[in-house]
């Protein structure tokens, strides 16, 4: 009988070398293949014997067993052979294998079931030469091949499986990847368009205290929208509407209108007292400004246009979470554009008009109402644009607002509650600001020179804030979910994960960006701002250096509190926030007290991330003991101290190459451009050939993304 070949041959049942334990019996109802696998005796002597196509072609039905009964009881399970006297022959072809039980259980080379292990007899093999076998023996073909015939036997085609379900293009990385890539185009978009809306207001208005006027005015909105709902808004709603969506049986759509409908209801109440009070919400913001009669009545003015804006944020605000929880996240990020355009348009007819201010040398008391009038309505009509806007896109996805006030006993309750740290995080927040915008006028003031005010601090801090806006957020905006999600499911390890993934991402353009701006702010303030003057555009580039190295405990900052707010922590963050806050202010302070009215803007904006820096120590710690004291510390800091120690030659680079072009061609737009062009690509150049001899391995998968996306 042929056979196939068992490693365990020739060494007794069980694995035994001597044989001196008696072979266990195989059950099977034909006698002559139940011993097929007992022991050879003359196996262990020849050598040859252990070639698998001559065991093959061994027959051992030819041996009958013995009768019935005398079966000796088989042996304990998995019995440990003895250790050999001799070291293992390297003549023989195979090793002796561990040992296996016997019995039914025992292992078969080709599966125990009986219908994929036959055995065939030497009659078979002559008679049936010919024949198609349907259940071929596993070694059947070498002896075909032996043969001459060159036939091979094949194994039955096995029953077609099921057709896999088709693959979604990308898994979980490739979804992030879209999810950013959009979000990082639209907040890109967004952000060039704001800074041509903060180009043409600068011109219109100048950065002297009519442009001041204008910014405290145009700021309030969006310091107490942010101040009562905002903050509450933008981190504590996306997981409860996450949670909505997964456990209501309507998906959701009843939570967010009611949702919708209570922050229309509250933030109506909250303009109305806002256009009321305006006069002092001025003065609390600026009390230079509101002691100077004609610029205090520009900026009440200005103020009651713009207030109503705080409706259609909110709006726009609770839409975009909407559709962020269904995995709509484009909408958010692009219709500010729109907002941009009517602004641009709208001061663009303010210039038409009057001509920049440069040329018009307006001031607080030459501004006409007309021209107050057209900048006040068109900015309220920007945020009623980007509010609308978004009506389409929640469509399209099937959400229908309908007005619900059945608030209470629908969890909104809960959410409230979540919100009122946030709301006391804002606060916090703002407070610093409001501190820095009340010493920033009044250095501008004091100063008497351009560009040393808040426009020119708010300036600087679009810029430097940009980067921030465009990878960070869009990063973490598409995180949020899925580490909401990860939270909510009591898996740690996937929070810590995606926060670790947020920070090195990020880190690989943040880190390069930050030390861009320390070498070439000035140049970049130039050419953008130059048409307000050129002092003021300086002054503006040593606020954009000063902030800029802050820009990497900023975005730290924001990563690691959306783990917070992932398990619905609002209290933690508002603690760290006062920290922050706190430290901004002291540090603000000193900086107006100590250094010259012509640098106090500079000192104030360095202090921004200084405060930044120690909030970062703090929020970390806490929340690395809240994931049980692991958050992947160790590599993101290795990351970030290689990629700041890869930045630092392009940054020496490009500060020189600025410093000597500004210095042979002079201070214009013109040679600012040419200043970047240089600065920029000796900067990029020697960080990415410093990244890759560092190996740094976040680096090496963007570069490796980008070559992929290009086809190359």
């Amino acid at each position: 009988m042929n056979a196939p070949y068992d490693g365990d041959r020739g060494q007794g049942a069980g694995g035994d070398p001597a044989g001196r334990i008696p072979p266990t019996p195989q059950p099977a109802q034909d006698p002559y293949v139940q011993d097929a696998y007992n022991r050879d005796p003359y196996w262990s002597q020849d050598l040859s014997a252990q070639d698998p196509v001559t065991e093959a072609l061994y027959d051992r039905a030819s041996h009958p067993p013995p009768p019935p009964g005398t079966y000796p009881e088989a042996h304990q399970l998995y019995q440990q052979p003895p250790t050999p006297q001799n070291a293992p022959d390297p003549r023989v072809w195979a090793q002796t294998p561990a040992p296996e039980p016997s019995g039914p259980m025992r292992h078969l080379p080709y599966g125990e079931d009986p219908r994929t292990t036959q055995f065939t007899g030497l009659d078979d093999l002559v008679s049936r030469a010919g024949d198609e076998d349907s259940h071929p023996d596993a070694f059947a073909h070498l002896y075909r091949d032996q043969q001459g015939s060159g036939q091979v036997l094949t194994a039955p085609e096995p029953e077609a499986a099921p057709a896999p379900p088709p693959k979604k293009s990308g898994g979980k990385a490739a979804g992030l990847l879209k999810s950013s890539a959009l979000m990082a185009a639209g907040t890109l978009v967004s952000r060039l368009t704001g800074f041509v809306r903060s180009l043409v207001i600068t011109a219109a208005l100048g950065a002297a205290l009519l442009g001041d006027s204008f910014t405290v005015a145009y700021t309030l909105p969006t310091m107490i929208y942010i101040l009562t709902v905002g903050g509450g808004l933008n981190s504590v709603f996306v997981p409860q509407l996450v949670r909505a969506m997964k456990n209501d049986d309507d998906g959701g759509v009843a939570y967010a209108n009611r949702l919708l409908t209570l922050v229309m209801v509250a933030l109506g109440a909250i303009v109305a007292l806002a256009v009321f009070g305006a006069p002092w919400l001025v003065r609390l913001m600026s009390d230079p400004i509101a002691s100077d009669a004609a610029a205090n009545n520009v900026a009440v003015t200005f103020a009651r246009y713009c207030l109503p804006t705080i409706f259609f944020m909110g709006v726009h605000v609770v839409m975009g979470q909407i559709l962020n929880a269904r995995g709509k996240f484009g909408a958010m990020m692009w219709t500010p554009v729109l907002n941009n355009i009517v602004m641009i348009t709208t001061f663009g007819l303010f210039i038409w008009v009057y001509g920049t201010a440069a040329d018009s040398g307006m001031t607080v008391q030459t501004i006409p109402p007309d021209g107050v009038r057209l900048l006040g309505i068109g900015t309220l009509l920007g945020l009623v644009v980007q509010a609308l806007a978004m009506i389409p896109y929640l469509r399209e996805t099937g959400f229908r607002f309908r007005p619900r006030f059945d608030w209470k006993g629908h969890g909104l309750g809960k959410t409230v509650k979540l919100a009122k740290w946030t709301v006391l995080f804002v606060l916090a927040n703002q407070a610093g600001v409001l501190v820095v915008t009340q010493l920033a006028t009044a250095a501008g003031v004091a100063s008497g020179k351009d560009g040393t005010g808040i426009l020119a601090y708010s300036n600087a801090q679009l810029i430097w804030g940009m980067p921030q806006a465009i990878i960070t957020v869009s990063v973490m905006a598409a995180l949020l979910p899925r580490i909401s999600r990860a939270a909510h499911d009591g898996d740690p390890g996937a929070v810590r994960d995606d926060i670790s993934q947020g920070l090195r991402n990020s880190a690989v353009a943040i880190v390069p960006i930050a030390f861009g701006f320390l070498a070439l702010g000035v140049p970049l303030s130039i050419l953008m701002f130059s048409s307000s003057g050129l002092e003021s555009a300086r002054s503006m580039g040593f606020i954009l250096m000063a902030f800029a190295l802050g820009l990497i405990p900023y975005s730290v900052q924001y990563v690691v509190l959306r783990g917070f707010y992932a398990y619905e922590d609002t209290r933690t963050p508002f603690y760290n926030t006062v920290i922050v806050a706190a430290v901004n202010a002291a540090a603000s302070g000193v900086s107006y007290v100590l250094l010259p009215s012509r640098w106090a803007v500079v000192g104030m904006a360095a202090s921004y991330g200084l405060a930044y820096a120690v909030g970062v120590g703090v929020a970390w710690r806490r929340l690395r003991n809240r994931l049980g004291g692991d958050l992947d510390g160790g590599r993101v800091l290795r990351t970030y101290a290689r990629l700041c120690l890869a930045a630092v030659p392009g940054a020496l680079a490009a500060g020189a190459i600025a410093y000597a072009v500004l210095n042979a061609l002079g201070s214009s737009a013109l040679s600012s451009l040419v200043a970047l062009l240089g600065g920029g690509l000796a900067l990029l150049a020697l960080f990415f050939v410093a990244a890759k001899k560092m190996r740094i391995e976040e680096m090496n998968a963007m570069v490796g993304m980008v070559r992929g996306r290009l086809g190359r």
